[in-house]
């Protein structure tokens, strides 16, 4: 007689009875092998974090959780590897991120979370893209993912980070150009390490901030 297995669903947890294993477990169980243990306790943190604002400002859970987990499933591909993924599977990456490979994770990121983690969600997807550099306008996802990957409990390093982790949960668009600030300032010291893309996010939300009067 086969044996049938049964599934039940709880609050975005899929879980199957028989193993006991959610398919939280699933993906944690394999973003681990894919990641540096320093890397995979970084995304713990972050997941933690994602987690912890999206409750403060509405965002759905399994959206934040899944996004915050896989932010750096591609981070620790070899530089030399990831750009010649890029190039076979003809990602759109320009001159800049070449040059600068490091900041090819968040692009190539998305490539893997589709094809090996099943993601979807473009939202899920976009915050994995946008979580490195910020963009104008970013979404609600984007903003969490982006500043829980600043703020996370592991992070020591980065200035005024007791000041922009109280903001984050009381102002999350004031945090947000913060975070841009310090690091426009920061990249400031070497111009040519810095991607366009991120003074553009910094402007858009000096403006925001200081549209507010």
């Amino acid at each position: 007689m086969n044996t049938l297995t049964k599934t039940v669903y709880t609050e975005g947890r899929r879980t199957n009875l028989k193993s006991g294993k959610t398919r939280w477990d699933t993906l944690e169980a394999k973003l681990q092998k894919a990641l540096t243990e320093n890397r995979y306790r970084h995304t713990l943190g972050v997941t933690y974090t994602a987690c912890a604002l999206a409750m403060v400002y509405g965002e759905d859970l399994d959206a934040a959780r899944t996004a915050g987990l896989l932010h750096d499933c591609a981070k620790c591909i070899p530089n030399s590897e990831k750009i010649s993924i890029c190039k076979k599977k003809q990602l759109d990456v320009t001159e800049f991120e070449l040059d600068h490979p490091v900041l090819l994770h968040a692009k190539l990121g998305v490539f893997v979370a589709q094809n090996e983690y099943g993601i979807t969600d473009t939202g899920i997807l976009d915050a994995i893209r946008w979580h490195t550099t910020g963009k104008p306008d970013m979404t609600l996802l984007e903003k969490i993912v982006f500043i829980s990957d600043y703020i996370e409990p592991n992070r020591t390093k980065q200035p005024h980070l007791a000041e922009i982790r109280k903001t984050a949960f009381a102002d999350i668009d004031l945090c947000l150009y913060m975070i841009l600030k310090d690091t426009v300032e920061y990249l400031s010291e070497n111009p040519k390490s810095m991607d366009t893309m991120t003074t553009s996010a910094y402007e858009y939300y000096k403006n925001v901030i200081e549209s507010r009067g």
